[in-house]
């Protein structure tokens, strides 16, 4: 059985935080120090989960996982399933960033309607956000288009059908 803990920051009581105008979107990203995207998916230790608009970002949360996989599939415990833990720990998310995710895997992120986003080498947290940021504050791309619209956080599809009656 695969342990998952979450950190998660307290605001006070009189603490709100800001609300962020235009699109906004949840991202975790695979990590095994918390200062980078440095880990393929099965073999992450962390996850960073961030709230990311056109303004910025903000941290939501750490999830954590005891038992990982190392970076060419072998399980600690070859007979627990490791993925789908983690799968169910970062519901909600939009997007997945990471160094590398195996076709399985990826079928379940991408069945719980997570984009998984790979990143051939390694960076730190800060660039990924950055980068997600600019890509909310410019003209995203389409994939991208297609997420905001079915999170709600962007323009609906436009619909084709005939306006004038």
């Amino acid at each position: 059985m695969t342990a998952t803990r979450r950190l998660r920051l307290v605001e006070s009581e009189g603490a709100q935080a800001a609300p962020p105008s235009g699109p906004a979107i949840r991202i975790a990203i695979a990590t095994q120090d918390m200062k980078g995207l440095n880990a393929h998916f099965g073999s992450a230790k962390k996850f960073a989960v961030y709230d990311v608009s056109v303004d910025g970002w903000s941290f939501v949360e750490t999830v954590a996982f005891d038992l990982v996989s190392d970076e060419g599939g072998k399980h600690q415990n070859d007979g627990d399933d490791k993925i789908t833990p983690k799968v169910e720990a970062l519901k909600g998310c939009h997007l997945l960033f990471c160094l590398a995710i195996g076709g399985p895997s990826a079928a379940k992120v991408v069945s719980a309607r997570i984009h998984p986003i790979k990143i051939p080498q390694a960076q730190p947290i800060d660039t990924v956000l950055e980068r997600t940021r600019d890509m909310l504050a410019g003209s995203p791309p389409p994939w991208l288009r297609k997420i905001l619209a079915e999170s709600g956080a962007g323009a609906p599809k436009p619909s084709f059908v005939d306006d004038d009656e």
